[in-house]
């Protein structure tokens, strides 16, 4: 069995989503796995396709996110480890199949709600997510009515499973989604 590469991840998501938001999401999350990898001295592309594939089965099952990855990537020489991990973000919200138990279990579950709040708040600065400090993202956490569809609980639920403060997780989600800024449309606005 192969090991999912960033290359393999974007084939797949591809065959099973057409709506543009989704592939910008995943990108999102992609970004800010690398930092999360890199934070644990973990393989950073490996977390990105994983970032990346996370949300598979969403757009053709909405209602049961989480319940259909397995079927939909089964015969495409993915890792079953690697379908639990994808599985494991859903954890209480969607599906009660696999718990996080892992750092790369534990981050996804964590940074998929959070790339939204930091998507938000960078499409709002006239210079995008290229200075944005955790202390003004901080403030926008905290204003529930602001990218109100990102549950809070569950990126406060996900910082204590991995034992890390907020802060230091919002700081490397910003750093990781920095370095696809073009691509997701979060970089400085043109004069």
């Amino acid at each position: 069995m192969a090991k999912l590469t960033l290359e393999r991840a974007q084939a797949l998501l591809k065959k099973h989503t057409t709506e543009p938001h989704l592939f910008t999401h995943a990108l999102a999350v992609s970004a800010a796995m690398g930092a999360m990898a890199r934070h644990f001295g973990e393989d950073p592309e490996y977390w990105q396709a994983i970032g990346y594939l996370h949300d598979v089965d969403f757009e053709k099952y909405p209602e049961e996110h989480c319940k259909h990855i397995r079927e939909l990537l089964e015969g495409e020489d993915v890792d079953p480890q690697d379908v639990d991990i994808l599985i494991s973000h859903g954890y209480g919200l969607c599906t009660h199949e696999v718990e996080p138990t892992t750092p790369i279990m534990k981050s996804l579950y964590t940074v998929d709600e959070l790339t939204g709040i930091v998507m938000a708040a960078a499409l709002m600065r006239p210079t995008g997510i290229s200075d944005m400090e955790v202390k003004s993202l901080k403030k926008k956490f905290k204003d529930k009515g602001f990218a109100a569809k990102c549950n809070r609980a569950v990126i406060q639920q996900g910082c204590d499973m991995l034992g890390m403060d907020l802060s230091e997780v919002m700081a490397l989600t910003i750093q990781g989604m920095r370095t696809e800024a073009e691509a997701l449309g979060i970089g400085p606005k043109a004069e």
